[in-house]
């Protein structure tokens, strides 16, 4: 239980969030440039390479090359880098380490209602909490670039969502800790943060991710061979089955079983694992080992995906105090679940041969993210302030709306300062991203396509 300092009032709280201001004025984070001695960004791209899966890095190199919002989405260390030689508030929150809008999305809570919230957690880290507001703003102007808007519904874009991150502190500083807790974000919440134009595209949005599950996944990802086993079908490179899979897999599962609680092992215990690959995803992540896991209950309509997924050293640990968490699979459960209203209920970890470190969740459970090939500024707007308000509710959890809300203030200070590093931030981007395409051309680097 809290006691001391933490229980100041919250009148005290937001005074301290205002004292931290005069110290690291809002303006303070308006600007960038890069230093003489910053890192060469490709270098710290090879660096991360080497803990990769060789095969698979050409094809990281190959999805990070198509556009520099999808160079961005793999370059979390390069931002992180480049974060760490900006002012820091000292305000500390659990960070997602990666929030990108692509990483916001919708999932199944236990209770299956749809909500919108983070989805992805391989870098979360404790840690000053701009870092990630700064990283959602950037990605913002990257995705309308993306889709040839204009630099003026970009910067609205990116000052809409600061606004609903803001006056989201604002509300769950107000609110009791317990309410905060069981704030969340659901479809009838979603469909009111649009308006007539942006909610067609809402819409679809839920329709597709209410279709995304492990009885749609089934004819998907599987077939029946010819001795009557339902199998994952390969797809190379995207899905193979290599060698070993199986022990690696058999070993992380039991180790697993044993972080879930007593009534979700029952249920695991009523599935039978009965294949396993390597299935490659996202950008940022390819490389890592990543295996789709298909057990199977009594009957062939009863199927259950697992993913289980290689977890590294976050890259905010080179910049920031390293997780206590006794495994890196831990820090992305434990990270994940300060985080999140609803977590996924096979949420665990486990730590497999050679000591890698894996979490594990499902693998589809109504899953649905933003298709930004199809977004209108207006929908860019109205799915950026949705990440605003779920990054707001994940930081009033884990830190102290308090204090945040005291140092961002009430006006729009803050709205225009993170316009302004988004636009350098994604101008220094798109040299960076021109900088793998010039690796790849000398042979530096070697990329293929997906």
């Amino acid at each position: 239980m809290s006691t001391g300092a933490a229980r100041a009032t919250p009148a005290q709280r937001r005074l301290a969030g205002e004292a931290a201001r005069t110290k690291v004025p809002l303006a303070d984070h308006g600007h960038w440039r890069p230093a003489r001695d910053r890192p060469d960004p490709v270098a710290l791209l090879e660096e991360q390479a080497k803990t990769r899966l060789p095969q698979l890095v050409p094809l990281r190199y190959g999805r990070m090359a198509t556009s520099p919002f999808d160079f961005y989405r793999g370059a979390a260390l390069p931002m992180a880098a480049d974060l760490a030689a900006t002012p820091r508030s000292e305000i500390v929150t659990q960070l997602c380490g990666d929030a990108h809008l692509s990483n916001f999305g919708l999932f199944a809570s236990p209770e299956r209602a749809q909500v919108f919230d983070i989805t992805d957690f391989d870098e979360t880290l404790r840690g000053p909490f701009e870092w990630d507001l700064k990283r959602l703003a950037a990605s913002l102007i990257l995705a309308g670039r993306s889709r040839a808007f204009s630099e003026h519904d970009g910067r609205h874009a990116v000052q809409r969502t600061v606004r609903s991150y803001r006056s989201r502190m604002a509300e769950f500083a107000s609110m009791r800790a317990i309410d905060v807790f069981y704030s969340h974000v659901d479809a009838t919440a979603i469909l009111g943060a649009g308006g007539k134009h942006a909610r067609p595209f809402l819409q679809q949005t839920l329709r597709s991710a209410s279709h995304h599950d492990a009885i749609h996944e089934l004819p998907k990802l599987t077939a029946v061979d010819a001795h009557g086993r339902r199998r994952i079908v390969d797809r190379p490179p995207v899905i193979t089955h290599p060698t070993l899979t199986r022990l690696r897999i058999d070993d992380a599962l039991a180790g697993y079983r044993e972080t879930l609680e007593e009534d979700r092992r029952v249920l695991l215990d009523r599935y039978e694992l009965v294949d396993q690959a390597l299935k490659v995803v996202g950008i940022g992540s390819v490389g890592l080992a990543a295996f789709a896991a298909l057990l199977m209950g009594v009957d062939d309509d009863d199927p259950l995906f697992l993913q289980v997924k290689e977890a590294e050293a976050s890259i905010l640990e080179r910049f920031l105090p390293a997780s206590a968490q006794p495994s890196h699979g831990a820090r992305v459960v434990v990270g994940q679940r300060r985080l999140q209203a609803a977590s996924d209920i096979f949420l665990g970890w486990a730590v497999g041969d050679q000591g890698r470190h894996l979490y594990v969740r499902q693998l589809q459970d109504q899953k649905g993210g933003a298709v930004i090939a199809a977004m209108t500024p207006e929908d860019l707007e109205v799915w950026g302030e949705l990440c605003g308000w779920a990054l707001a509710r994940g930081h009033a959890r884990s830190g102290d709306p308090a204090v945040i809300a005291g140092y961002i203030g009430d006006d729009a200070t803050l709205d225009g300062v993170l316009a302004d590093f988004a636009v350098a931030y994604a101008d220094q981007t798109e040299k960076d991203h021109a900088a793998l395409l010039a690796a790849i051309a000398s042979g530096r680097v070697t990329a293929s396509a997906s």
